[in-house]
């Protein structure tokens, strides 16, 4: 049923490679690189009595050289939850190849376990997801970097002979983290950029950001209509409420938590959202989306024509003669960019539209991305996004933690050797340091107004930041949202002021750490974490 490969002695691993393919006139961002093939360990932990203790998979992996000296470090970009080639930015003018330019490195972008096509078998079964743990996926790093061949290149750059410094982003910043932690042995230093480190059930703090920075006029508009959806359903006024829907255009979603998260779509919502947020801003416009700002332009335009206007007053009479300000043009901005996003029509559809309720959908074991990524949110991450609890909300209050468990319920039920547990067990995923991780040659990064922020090491809930050295570098960019510093433009200076010195930090950072790497590797003043 499986294609599987024996594990042999470690250094009978069996590796595939193909070089990079790099021509010496092709602008880097346009750069391809060839696919590169690993035999990976399904089990690192063969004492936790699961099978495949000695089995591999095909993981996948790229490499950029075009920069590499002899003695130059290697920079691990850990691809986090989507496949390689979307990461292929970070080695053509992203914060790989900038660290690659300033020490002569060489960048190695490698595929998560159950992402991309390192998938270990050919279905997504609860049984076969058992091995989609942070513990394991950080094992794989530690156990790549010890057995990686690069032909063309140095014979030998495996760690930790080679300094090997990661880098991630978001979860696979924390993936960053847990890894020089627990292999600090191994693996030299590391970079964790926007990650998430310790993490909660329910995060309706993705939403504190937008509600303090985003334009106040549109965030009054939307909280004022949220609060007024919420009351039509705390008084069980049915009429209303699908009378509501329908000036969205939205009155087939009968589940009032599937309707609240569609018309939350442009700002962020539970699950999957299809148009470009918040979160999708970024200072480089080449990876970035200006949509939410000319989203939030529509809900506050004070000079709306008339028949949109009118519709502010179509649902008054709930809230004394009162009008809904902004309704009707936040209900038209739906109609007219949102729907259109469900390209077959069928908004109540579950994956490509707003529906979720199919638990049919929930069940297909097919390998993928996003099946991958909730198995992972409803074992050990949690952070489901829900409405606040108190205060103003960009998000009905129907969308609670139970919204997103049902899922969780419906995708995996219990198989053989493996059970989802009834809620997120956090503890494990926040055993590997929480708010309180530390490790030598762990920087971390964070931006001010990153939707994640509240989970991450700059968090609010936090301790104070108030100490930093070499060993324990750490930045709080202003103005920045999700791991900004991962894009470059191929000139640092060039860059606006404060990813331009994040960006510098970033260099200064790794230049300190590679000056002591040899009495590192001599076991001068290793600690053991």
């Amino acid at each position: 049923m499986f294609s599987l490969k024996t594990v042999g002695l470690l250094a009978a691993v069996i590796i595939r490679t193909q070089a990079l393919q790099v021509k010496r006139d092709t602008p880097r961002s346009d750069l391809t690189y060839k696919p590169n093939y690993f035999n990976q360990k399904i089990n690192h932990f063969p004492e936790n009595g699961l099978p495949y203790a000695n089995t591999t998979f095909t993981q996948r992996y790229y490499v950029d050289s075009s920069y590499y000296k002899p003695g130059g470090p290697v920079y691990l970009y850990i691809g986090g939850e989507t496949s390689g080639p979307s990461r292929f930015s970070n080695l053509q003018s992203g914060i790989i190849q900038i660290l690659m330019e300033a020490t002569n490195g060489l960048g190695v972008i490698l595929e998560n376990r159950y992402y991309g096509e390192s998938y270990p078998f050919k279905t997504s079964t609860t049984d076969e997801l058992t091995f989609l743990t942070t513990a394991q996926t950080i094992a794989d790093n530690s156990y790549f970097a010890q057995n990686a061949v690069f032909p063309g290149v140095d014979p030998n750059l495996t760690a930790p002979g080679t300094p090997w410094i990661l880098y991630g982003g978001s979860l696979a910043g924390a993936q960053t983290a847990f890894s020089v932690k627990q292999h600090g042995d191994v693996l030299y230093g590391g970079i964790a950029s926007s990650a998430p480190v310790e993490v909660v059930v329910g995060y309706p703090e993705w939403y504190s950001p937008i509600q303090k920075y985003a334009p106040q006029g549109c965030v009054m508009r939307i909280n004022n209509i949220v609060d007024n959806f919420d009351m039509l359903i705390a008084k069980n006024l049915s009429t209303a409420v699908n009378e509501f829907k329908a000036l969205f255009g939205l009155e087939v979603l009968t589940d009032h938590r599937d309707f609240a998260a569609a018309i939350a779509d442009p700002i962020g919502n539970p699950g999957s959202y299809h148009s470009n947020t918040w979160q999708e801003l970024n200072w480089n416009s080449s990876y970035g989306s200006r949509d939410f700002f000319y989203f939030c332009g529509n809900v506050s335009d004070i000079d709306a024509p008339e028949e949109i206007t009118r519709v502010d007053y179509a649902l008054s009479n709930y809230t004394n003669g009162m009008p809904w300000t902004g309704l009707g043009s936040y209900a038209n901005y739906i109609k007219t960019y949102t729907l259109p996003l469900c390209a077959s029509g069928d908004y109540n559809s579950n994956g490509d539209c707003f529906g979720t309720q199919n638990q049919s959908y929930w069940e297909d074991t097919t390998n993928s991305e996003s099946r991958s990524y909730v198995y992972t949110s409803c074992t050990e991450q949690g952070a489901y996004i829900d409405a606040p609890k108190e205060g103003p909300s960009l998000l009905s209050r129907v969308v609670d933690t139970s919204y997103e468990q049902q899922w969780c319920t419906w995708a995996f039920p219990d198989g053989k050797y493996n059970k989802v547990p009834p809620s997120p067990d956090i503890s494990v995923y926040n055993s590997f340091g929480g708010f309180n991780i530390t490790a030598d040659r762990l920087a971390f990064i964070d931006g001010d107004q990153d939707v994640w922020n509240g989970l991450c090491y700059h968090s609010p809930l936090a301790p104070p930041r108030t100490q930093t050295s070499d060993l324990h570098p750490e930045l709080f960019i202003t103005g920045a949202g999700h791991h900004w510093d991962s894009a470059g433009i191929l000139d640092v200076e060039a860059e606006p002021q404060f990813i331009r010195e994040a960006h510098l930090w970033e260099i200064r950072t790794v230049k300190k750490w590679l000056r002591d790497f040899d009495a590192w590797k001599h076991g001068k003043g290793i600690r053991r974490h």
